[in-house]
């Protein structure tokens, strides 16, 4: 993502450009179809084809590629929505303090863009 975005306007990279970064091309292709799933990456097709961002890199978050890539993200299970389904949701004392903990990680995340990533501003926008 970094690398699509320092190409941002460049119109589509190929994926054996990305792939100079030292990953192989299936893991690659891997990654970049889990970003498109998300609608964070768009694909052209052809022989100027490639990848690029489907949006500003000031409107993508680290939260947005990390659910991407895993899923939400969640510190216990009895957050998620598996968490609803609990038979001592109500009565748990720690469910509290890992919802607590979950929301301000993602908080934290929501903060840091794709473009605070390329100035190594991770402190982003809080």
């Amino acid at each position: 993502m970094i690398y699509l975005a320092q190409h941002e306007g460049e119109g589509p990279q190929p994926l054996k450009n990305i792939a100079e970064l030292g990953m192989p091309d299936q893991y690659l292709e891997q990654l970049l179809g889990n970003l498109r799933r998300a609608g964070l990456v768009t694909t052209v097709r052809g022989a100027q084809g490639g990848y690029q961002l489907s949006r500003s890199a000031d409107e993508i978050t680290a939260r947005h590629i990390i659910e991407a890539m895993e899923g939400p993200l969640n510190l216990s299970e009895c957050v998620g929505e598996a968490g609803h389904t609990c038979p001592r949701g109500g009565q748990c004392t720690a469910r509290g303090v890992w919802a607590y903990l979950t929301d301000e990680i993602n908080g934290l995340l929501d903060g840091i863009t794709l473009s605070n990533m390329l100035k190594n501003d991770i402190k982003g926008d809080m």
